[in-house]
């Protein structure tokens, strides 16, 4: 058989010719694929707005020598409250790129990585404020990285293993993780201060699901949420294989 089915995330596109594009998606069982839609740029595509970017469908491909085709795709979630909000739009693009950016081809974690992914936008459009899009950001962050196998520390010190308790530690973008006073005087590496109820926020972060709304998340603000989505931005960026474009868009919308 040549024709597969699988629900699948659109993540970006590319035009291929006066009627065609290119769909990247990242798929349930198959981790990221793309796939041509054909005839999708025709006013009367069969295929339509369910080829647009951050839409979920189960889409069945014809596999090819080259590229897979499209040829048939039934929305599950097109996260339609995200469209009609700056902040939902730009958030959603950036988590996307990441998962495009991190994604392989028939990834092992392709069905954790999809669910995560999909969970991520589904609360993102359903957000009712700023901090509750960030929120879902940083923990979608810190989760991706984990299912990357690059999962950050803020336990103890990277070098001595001090267990982090009451004190400022040093956020080291480079290692991923944190390092007490004394070790980040001898790091070579650039550090950023990290106060201890930052770390503390961190930790409760990377263990609470989207649905979680706990005391930090009570408790939060824009500014401590747009400090913690920017540190692991860094961390992020620097692990990227490619160079995460939106950023610098989400850069003007931030100030």
């Amino acid at each position: 058989m040549n024709n597969y089915v699988t629900d699948a995330i659109n993540l970006k596109s590319y035009n291929l010719s006066e009627s065609d594009k290119i769909i990247v998606m990242y798929s349930k069982e198959k981790g990221l694929i793309k796939g041509i839609a054909k005839g999708v740029k025709k006013t009367k595509s069969k295929l339509g707005a369910r080829m647009d970017s951050l839409v979920a469908n189960t889409v069945m491909l014809h596999k090819g020598k080259t590229f897979n085709t499209i040829c048939q795709a039934d929305s599950i979630n097109t996260f339609k409250q995200t469209r009609s909000d700056l902040d939902k739009i730009f958030y959603s693009m950036y988590i996307a790129e990441v998962v495009n950016n991190f994604g392989l081809e028939d990834d092992p974690s392709s069905e954790s990585v999809y669910n995560l992914l999909y969970q991520a936008l589904n609360y993102i459009s359903k957000a009712q404020n700023k901090v509750e899009i960030l929120l879902t950001v940083i923990k979608f962050q810190l989760k991706m990285m984990k299912e990357c196998g690059l999962a950050l520390e803020f336990d103890s010190c990277l070098n001595c293993r001090h267990e982090s308790k009451d004190e400022a530690v040093y956020f080291v973008p480079d290692l991923g993780g944190i390092v007490c006073s004394d070790c980040a005087n001898i790091m070579p590496y650039s550090k950023k201060q990290m106060p201890a109820k930052l770390c503390e926020f961190f930790k409760q972060m990377s263990k609470n699901n989207f649905d979680v709304s706990g005391d930090f998340e009570r408790k939060a603000n824009e500014k401590v949420c747009n400090v913690t989505f920017e540190v692991l931005k860094s961390y992020i960026e620097k692990k990227s294989p490619k160079k995460i474009k939106s950023s610098e868009v989400l850069l003007q919308i931030s100030v």
